[in-house]
């Protein structure tokens, strides 16, 4: 059920059974006991109540604590090709997370947007330019143009990718510019042609063989 929630949006209490294979008392006294823990939190609209993450600290943390378990047995094709988008793009909280994520850092750094640092990244004096074609601005972002950026350690890929108020200003750009979108499961990303197009052209960032089939078949 954490793992359904680390998207950021705010569920109900059946969709999460659902989610998690357990009936809708069980997952009424799953969600009682992590509300209880200060891991989530319960937001009431009218009559129905929503649950969500309480903080992005512990999506993050969660996210690390992923990235040194042992791998997710895969039982079926299903859980094949679910797997197989989660590692390529995914929502980890309100940034972007799995291949992609960890590819855009490594195109930033080429270009000398980011410079790495013991515990993340610094924004270079390019950021601003380079970023403002995604739509986003880090001169409304961060008073400092050389602000030192957050990272969390990506479940998949074992390497860090940019989370924090950075982190969620691209994805926030990307999904509302239609680069990305949400597929119909929780934290799946889908990767549009256009958006193929502009993290190649605005980024340089170089897709694999993977994620061009991940294209072709959405």
């Amino acid at each position: 059920m954490l793992a359904a929630l680390f998207d950021g949006r705010a569920m109900p209490a059946g969709e999460l059974a659902k989610a998690a294979g357990v009936s809708a008392g069980t997952a009424s006294a799953h969600l009682a006991k992590l509300t209880e823990g200060g891991l989530i939190r319960v937001r009431a609209q009218g009559r129905h109540r929503y649950y969500e993450l309480a903080r992005p600290e512990i999506a993050q943390a969660l996210e690390a604590l992923g990235s040194i378990g042992n791998p997710t047995r895969v039982r079926s094709l299903s859980d094949s090709l679910r797997m197989q988008r989660l590692r390529f793009a995914r929502s980890c909280y309100n940034h972007l997370a799995g291949e992609l994520a960890v590819a855009l850092v490594d195109a930033l750094v080429r270009r000398n947007v980011l410079q790495a640092e013991e515990d993340g990244f610094r924004l270079c004096d390019a950021a601003r330019s380079a970023l403002l074609p995604a739509g986003v601005d880090t001169e409304e972002l961060f008073r400092d143009p050389r602000a030192h950026i957050r990272t969390c350690i990506d479940w998949t890929q074992r390497r860090p990718h940019i989370s924090g108020p950075l982190g969620a200003a691209l994805l926030g750009a990307f999904l509302s510019s239609g680069a990305l979108r949400r597929r119909n499961e929780p934290r799946a990303l889908e990767l549009t042609e256009p958006g193929r197009e502009m993290f190649a052209h605005v980024f340089g960032v170089a897709l694999s063989s993977a994620a061009s089939a991940e294209i072709k078949s959405a």
